[in-house]
């Protein structure tokens, strides 16, 4: 299935998705833009944002490294894209307050943040793609983030 057609729409779904990523049997082809989102709000109701941060940053990069995914200057581990994303979906938390399930608030979220071209509203292209951006976090040159 593709970003437009994938839902986890249980909480079964859902924690099948987390074991396969941590135990790095999720197919990379399942390893899309909904996965990440859905990776991302998993740990933040889970732990406070720097302790999912920090366990988002590391799972990701033992993921590509036992899928043999190298970081390079086109690709691989992503630590703006992926905080990017984390702070998004913290965001969305944040202000959504009220308690709905995790397949509910995963299916809103994805709507949400479906375009992947999101970022480029606050980074210019040169600065998203730098090897700077890659491997650390930089701040948007465009617009700050919410």
């Amino acid at each position: 299935m593709n970003d437009e057609t994938r839902n986890y729409k249980t909480e079964a779904d859902i924690k099948s998705l987390i074991a396969k990523f941590e135990n790095f049997t999720l197919p990379r082809s399942e390893w899309n833009h909904q996965a990440h989102l859905t990776v991302a709000l998993w740990y933040l109701n889970r732990d406070d944002e720097q302790e999912a941060i920090n366990i988002i940053r590391q799972s990701i990069q033992r993921y590509n490294a036992a899928m043999g995914i190298k970081t390079t200057k086109d690709g691989g581990y992503h630590e703006t894209l992926t905080l990017f994303w984390v702070r998004m979906v913290s965001h969305y938390l944040s202000v959504n307050k009220e308690k709905s399930s995790i397949p509910e608030t995963t299916i809103a979220i994805y709507r949400i943040y479906r375009d992947k071209h999101l970022p480029f509203q606050y980074y210019s292209r040169d600065l998203l793609m730098s090897w700077e951006a890659r491997t650390n976090w930089v701040e948007p040159d465009f617009k700050p983030l919410i």
